[in-house]
């Protein structure tokens, strides 16, 4: 790999935007840092909810979750409040809108749930969400799928806890909890992509949680070269060819 530059300084954006501009077929994978910007904190950054509120990550336990219900009614009226729902793309999701109308981007390998690449304008079935949607309910017995919406109106209503209407099981928003595995189908698809994919933008990512971050050595592996941009260190940075500190809704614009 190339020598890295660890800094936002034009002469890192010029090299980061000479590999976009030079690549033909680019896939992204982002992290909570390029919504951050849109009202939704991430989770471990500085300000991140689980750096706040440590205990706050049980909510994302599905062990926990499953076994306390008073935990359950917790989740459901935090997703009554949830930023994501009047959240509105930032500069970094219409950069990656831009990268797609000029032919590069190929797909978007997203860990965010909150629907936001599809709402700035990239067409959704190039956006493979690896961790689920914010949108759904699903039952964690039948597996029934519904319109999140209907859930929350039912908590509104005065349900602390609603089961599945089918067959009263527990429901949980469809998004994937630590200790549940991802979608086969969705990480196959993910792999099948990083792996043909002669440039990986990764966008906002931690890098810290698998496999998603294993994305980024497969692509490498693969032969791709690696531009990474997020605010803080990656375990990966030392893959990257490049790599690029700051704001996202700055970084991402100026690299495209």
């Amino acid at each position: 790999m190339d020598d890295m530059a660890h800094t936002d300084d034009p002469a890192t954006v010029r090299t980061a935007r000479s590999l976009v501009s030079d690549a033909r077929r680019v896939v992204a994978l982002t992290g909570a840092g390029v919504s951050t910007e849109s009202g939704i904190p991430d989770f471990r950054g500085p300000d991140g909810v689980w750096t706040r509120d440590p205990d706050a990550q049980r909510l994302s336990n599905i062990h926990d979750y499953m076994a306390d219900a008073e935990l359950r009614r917790r989740s459901w009226q935090a997703r009554l409040s949830h930023p994501g729902w009047q959240a509105r793309p930032n500069a970094a999701h219409e950069a990656l809108v831009t990268l797609e109308r000029s032919g590069a981007l190929r797909a978007i390998v997203t860990q965010n749930v909150d629907g936001l690449h599809q709402r700035a304008g990239n067409d959704p079935s190039a956006v493979i969400e690896l961790h689920g949607t914010l949108f759904e309910t699903a039952c964690l017995t039948c597996d029934e799928r519904r319109e999140m919406r209907e859930a929350l109106d039912r908590v509104a209503a005065g349900e602390a806890d609603p089961p599945c209407l089918v067959c009263g099981g527990i429901l949980k928003s469809a998004t994937i909890s630590f200790g549940q595995a991802l979608d086969a189908a969705v990480l196959s698809r993910a792999r099948t992509e990083v792996e043909a994919c002669d440039l990986l933008l990764a966008a906002g990512s931690s890098l810290s949680v698998h496999p998603a971050a294993g994305l980024v050595g497969l692509a490498a592996r693969a032969g791709a070269r690696v531009v990474i941009c997020n605010a803080t260190e990656t375990p990966y940075d030392d893959v990257a060819d490049v790599v690029l500190r700051g704001s996202l809704g700055e970084v991402l614009p100026a690299v495209v």
